[in-house]
């Protein structure tokens, strides 16, 4: 196989349309292997509504060849949480280590940033997913239905006092200060 070489780099105003795009495709299939027949908010999303997010949170893409083929949104907020959402790969994309790429640049900006917990939400019946997150050192704090689905709220923790190591020899964290 030839080496495959991906970009991970903030989105720009320039990037709005291919995130756009991006979204409803990963959260149409989202939505089908989940069972979600609610609405789902990006399909409902609009070129002002992705801009305002570039310009107030941490959007992030991941480029093959410059194509958007990963995005991934981060809201810091002012009690050193943090908030993720827009995770997608593109379908083509999927299983080459895209979404793992772009959790590691998730991951440097939450550091570099203080901050401790990062929170996101995503469908309890979507095995792959939930194995995806835990394999990232998250785990399931809660879960509701207020969606009409049952979807679990996630969180990883970034201070520890022990460490060990995930199948694919990532750090977690397994105690917290």
């Amino acid at each position: 196989m030839k080496n495959m070489f991906f970009e991970v780099r903030r989105a720009a105003k320039k990037d709005i349309e291919a995130i756009r795009i991006l979204a409803k495709t990963s959260f149409n299939t989202y939505a089908k292997n989940a069972g979600i027949t609610e609405m789902v908010v990006p399909f409902e999303e609009t070129y002002d509504d992705v801009l305002k997010a570039i310009e107030n949170t941490n959007v992030y893409v991941a480029l093959f060849n410059e194509e958007i083929i990963g995005s991934v949104r981060i809201e810091i907020k002012n009690d050193n949480t943090a908030y993720l959402t827009r995770f997608g790969v593109s379908q083509e994309h999927q299983n080459n280590g895209i979404g793992k790429i772009l959790m590691n640049s998730v991951d440097e900006l939450m550091e570099e940033s203080g901050v401790t917990k990062l929170y996101l939400h995503t469908s309890s019946r979507m095995f792959s997913l939930i194995r995806f997150y835990y394999g990232r050192c998250f785990y399931i704090k809660s879960t509701n239905n207020d969606r009409g689905y049952i979807r679990a709220l996630l969180c990883k923790e970034y201070e520890s006092v022990m460490v060990e190591k995930t199948d694919d020899n990532l750090t977690c964290e397994s105690a917290v200060i």
